[in-house]
């Protein structure tokens, strides 16, 4: 959606869920989506109040059955024509189901492979236009329309249902849709803003949907958290690290409702992944960091995951209250050669003990690994400070 239609994203996973709910279609569901926001737009103009969440379903409900009865003829539309009468309704119904939660655990079904997942849910949920999307993720339109295309077709060959899944599986089910919508802010965290704004947007709903998970708060609280430094991690273009932002920057609203998610995920007994995740970030957020406790976190966090990316960070961590050498003798033995961060914290480290020429190597090593324009110039600033001296 572009333009005025921007102003109705919120709405347009809630519309487009109850419409899959009612067909079982994908595209049906969103073409006469958009259709009425396109009408809304036209009845309701910028500044004139909300539009009725019922009128806008109701409208799509009503589009949708007119384009099946123009395809009537048409076999593959044969299996729809059972919802018409179901779907025909007051045109403003006094309630209207909430069906986005179904449509996050069906596009984040396992039987999808996980970029499609990502995708399915960007355009579904978050409404983003396939261009959107594929910008964000950096690849042709043509490939992502393609990828979302597959998706949609794979859902309708295994028949993968429009539900939340049954007890015993929910949490397996649920780990992958946190999983997903944490792939999505961490693509949004490296800079495209418009990504981290949608997850965070997928996290709120699903704190809606799921009170009683702590899990979900904890991922809330999490994204919240980090989010809420997102005014001082540059600088003039320039990428600056956690020790050198400006803290009168930090969104003090955004620090705030992290810090309610997470009490909120503890107060329900939540001890997870995302809940350990929230609280290092909520640590970062203090007045002074406690480097020894968030060590402890990390280490709690690498029990839970087995992640050497964990390891890493408590690499830091350590080397923060008990010196370099400590940290470095935490990164020995981690597989991650082909980890662009991996070297660049060795490289530091090792800056720090004054050992200046293998400083440079993991620089370099860390350069030749990095994509990202304003990390590279970071590491280059980094690399010249060291290259040109010699050990001691």
């Amino acid at each position: 959606m572009t333009g005025d239609e921007e102003r109705f994203r919120e709405q347009w996973g809630r519309v487009v869920a109850v419409l899959i709910g009612t067909f079982g279609n994908f595209d049906l569901a969103e073409e006469a989506a958009q259709e009425a926001f396109a009408a809304a737009v036209e009845r309701w103009p910028a500044g004139r109040g909300p539009v009725p969440t019922g009128w806008l379903v109701t409208t799509a409900r009503h589009r949708a059955i007119d384009r099946i009865r123009r395809d009537r003829t048409l076999a593959s539309k044969v299996h729809l024509l059972a919802a018409e009468e179901e779907a025909e309704g007051p045109v403003e119904p006094p309630t209207i189901p909430d069906e986005r939660l179904e449509l996050l655990f069906m596009c984040c079904h396992p039987a999808l492979a996980i970029e499609s997942q990502v995708a399915l849910t960007l355009r579904s949920l978050g409404g983003l236009s396939t261009r959107e999307i594929a910008r964000s993720f950096l690849v042709p339109e043509a490939t992502m329309a393609q990828r979302l295309v597959r998706a949609k077709r794979k859902i309708q060959a295994a028949a993968i249902p429009f539900r939340v899944p049954p007890p015993e599986l929910l949490p397996e089910r649920l780990a992958a849709v946190l999983a997903v919508v944490y792939l999505v802010f961490n693509e949004g965290f490296g800079g495209r803003d418009e990504l981290a704004d949608e997850a965070i947007q997928l996290g709120r709903a699903l704190v809606d949907l799921l009170p009683d998970e702590p899990e979900v708060h904890g991922l809330a609280a999490m994204m919240l958290l980090h989010d809420s430094r997102r005014a001082a991690r540059y600088r003039d273009g320039e990428l600056v690290v956690l020790a050198d932002q400006d803290r009168s920057l930090w969104d003090a609203s955004r620090i705030g409702a992290g810090r309610s998610e997470l009490d909120r995920a503890v107060g329900l007994g939540g001890d997870g992944p995302y809940v350990l995740q929230a609280r290092i970030a909520a640590a970062h957020a203090a007045d002074a960091s406690d480097w020894a406790a968030i060590a402890d976190l990390y280490a709690d966090l690498a029990v839970r995951t087995g992640s050497p990316v964990v390891e890493l960070n408590r690499a830091v961590a350590v080397a923060e209250y008990a010196g370099p050498e400590a940290g470095l003798a935490v990164l020995e033995g981690l597989p991650l050669e082909g980890y662009r961060y991996f070297h660049s914290t060795r490289a530091e480290l090792l800056k720090r003990l004054g050992r200046t020429t293998a400083s440079a190597a993991s620089y370099r090593r860390a350069l030749a690994l990095t994509e990202d324009p304003a990390e590279e110039r970071l590491l280059r600033g980094r690399l010249a400070e060291v290259e040109d001296r010699t050990d001691d």
